[in-house]
């Protein structure tokens, strides 16, 4: 446990000084699940500095999509369908992610391309899809955060798959082209 908090602050340390990070107004992250790095540094750091959190969070009837909801450290918490904690009162703080400055992902593979191996849900995909047809698109920013032993040489791609700008994992910050 005490090795999985180090990977987390070192994974943090090597994210907060990116512009990504340090300009964002609104940022999404995620509560670890299945081994997933901790976001727990990052996230209070943003609110140390005057940032929004949200969380990702499932509509309850299908839409395969993904919406974000406020997450302070008083906010509430349910388990989704997956068993992945998000705020009980989603519906009252909802946004859509073309109001996000910053996505901080989760993953399960990425390599130095951008590209990431997620759960399978294609989740992320399909709500940031919109970043793959529109060039005029700055934001939000996609960060996949990872430990380094997750990088591998090279990831198959589909014509689907929303590559990330960078990911920050406890050994440095890979940018990708």
């Amino acid at each position: 446990m005490h090795q999985r908090q180090h990977c987390a602050e070192d994974c943090a340390r090597h994210l907060l000084n990116h512009p990504a990070f340090r300009n964002a107004r609104r940022i999404a992250a995620y509560l670890p699940a299945d081994g997933e790095i901790d976001t727990a540094p990052l996230i209070e750091r943003a609110w140390d500095m005057g940032k929004r959190v949200y969380l990702p969070v499932l509509l309850p009837h299908g839409e395969n999509r993904l919406w974000f909801a406020r997450y302070t450290p008083d906010t509430p918490l349910i388990r989704n369908r997956f068993g992945i904690p998000e705020p009980a009162r989603a519906a009252h703080t909802r946004i859509s992610p073309l109001a996000l400055d910053l996505v901080l992902t989760p993953l399960v593979a990425f390599d130095a391309r951008g590209h990431r191996l997620g759960m399978g849900g294609g989740l992320y995909d399909r709500s940031f899809a919109y970043l793959l047809h529109h060039n005029r698109w700055l934001r939000p920013r996609l960060i996949g955060l990872a430990y380094e032993f997750q990088r591998q040489a090279r990831l198959p791609q589909q014509t689907w798959d929303v590559p990330l700008h960078a990911i920050a994992t406890d050994r440095q910050l890979h940018r990708c082209p």
